[in-house]
């Protein structure tokens, strides 16, 4: 009986260390790790990221959705920006997001103003998380290219036409615009908006320009006008303002100089008005 019991019991410990050995009885092959496919952040997403929180308040008057999809900014895009800043953090993140390349073409000038000002903009945004690979240009009434390359999709401004009047260099302007494009690509304008009926003031000096005016320069430069939206447009803009456009918001100007205000002037009535009304252009360099 002993003997047996001995028997039996090294049996078992036999049994056991085989099937320690074996890893179990379980010989199912684990399932092949499956990789994950981050999906791109589409347009609506980068309009309601955290970042833009200090800016959404004014997309009812910039539209940037419909505005961006009417100038053609989509995936794998290169797209330059003139004097860049409100729409940077739409822009470069939906094209870092998808492909694209987003070129910031900063002031040129060596001007205290617009060194701090061109500071201010790369310490913010050049290297940023989420921002991709912002690229730089230059552009100002100096005689040199905004890129070497020439190479853009699209170039965008915004409410930029009537400071290149001021300065007196639009037309070297828009064959600055012409040089920085690759054949095809196009050049979006949203600029606030003269009525036809109205006379134009070649300095721009009220910052309103009329369509037909932008237009013609736009036509010596070479290019071809593919079509205007209403898309920013607010029909109680009458742009005839005391302070030109800036006595609407967001800039919403009164002059320190009680002297140089209106009799009668209610700084909430232009308040109520709103944001410009806005022309929005789009052209094309020719193939």
């Amino acid at each position: 009986m002993h003997f047996k019991s001995l028997s039996t019991a090294l049996l078992g410990a036999s049994l056991m260390a085989l099937s320690a050995c074996s890893g179990g009885s379980d010989t199912t092959p684990a399932a092949p790790k499956q990789d994950v496919v981050k999906t791109p952040a589409t347009m609506a997403d980068i309009l309601a990221h955290p970042r833009r929180a200090d800016s959404t308040a004014r997309d009812r008057f910039r539209n940037p959705a419909e505005t961006l999809e009417f100038f053609e900014v989509g995936p794998g895009k290169k797209v330059g920006e003139i004097w860049p800043g409100w729409y940077t953090p739409v822009i470069a993140p939906y094209l870092a997001e998808n492909g694209g390349t987003y070129v910031a073409v900063l002031r040129q000038g060596e001007t205290e103003r617009i060194l701090k000002r061109n500071a201010a903009f790369t310490d913010k945004y050049v290297g940023a998380e989420g921002f991709g690979n912002i690229e730089l240009g230059k552009f100002g009434d100096e005689d040199t290219p905004i890129l070497e390359t020439g190479d853009l999709d699209i170039l965008l401004t915004f409410r930029n036409v009537h400071s290149w009047m001021r300065g007196g260099y639009s037309d070297k302007a828009f064959a600055d615009f012409y040089a920085a494009l690759k054949p095809g690509g196009i050049l979006g304008i949203v600029q606030h908006r003269l009525p036809e009926s109205a006379t134009q003031d070649p300095d721009g000096g009220t910052g309103y320009v009329q369509e037909s005016y932008i237009k013609d320069m736009a036509k010596r430069a070479g290019f071809e006008f593919v079509a205007s939206s209403e898309i920013n447009a607010n029909p109680r803009d009458t742009a005839d303002h005391p302070f030109g456009v800036w006595t609407l918001p967001p800039s919403s100007h009164v002059p320190k100089d009680a002297k140089k205000i209106p009799e009668g002037f209610d700084a909430q009535l232009f308040k109520n008005i709103g944001e410009s009304d806005r022309a929005t252009l789009k052209f094309r360099k020719p193939l």
